[in-house]
């Protein structure tokens, strides 16, 4: 009988084992939940009371050449308002014209005496060393 009652038991605790009915009235008997209870959905068919959310849509595409010129287009985070205009280049500080925005630099490139240099080097031996060591056993 104790055999039997730890082998329920053990069953119960395993989420792989088949499930049976719970019997309260078994002494020694471990009830044991999988699982929470699924969350309800707000806003779903027949629930009182739902959220009602705005479907995503793609936003708009300006092809005016004038405004694309003149305003920062997709700048403004809020829903409503309109988009930042764009200020003379004087305004502007010198560095932000300096700046990189095409492909990176490569190591042949770069000034051994600089600072980017290095870090490069250092970046591009890192992933050769990974490469390497991906596929060592130990």
């Amino acid at each position: 009988m104790a055999a039997r009652c730890l082998f329920l038991a053990s069953r119960t605790w395993a989420p792989w084992g088949p499930r049976e009915l719970p019997d309260r009235a078994a002494p020694g008997r471990l009830l044991v939940r999988d699982y929470a209870k699924k969350p309800v959905i707000k806003g779903s068919k027949g629930a009182k009371g739902g959220v009602v959310s705005e479907a995503l849509k793609d936003p708009d595409v300006c092809t005016d050449p004038v405004q694309l010129t003149t305003h920062a287009m997709g700048v403004n985070i809020y829903k409503e308002g309109q988009d930042v205009v764009l200020k003379p280049d004087a305004e502007y500080p010198e560095w932000l014209f300096q700046v990189n925005v095409g492909p990176p630099k490569k190591l042949e490139e770069l000034d051994p005496d600089t600072r980017e240099y290095w870090r490069l080097l250092r970046k591009q031996n890192i992933w050769r060393e990974n490469r390497l060591n991906k596929n060592r056993k130990f």
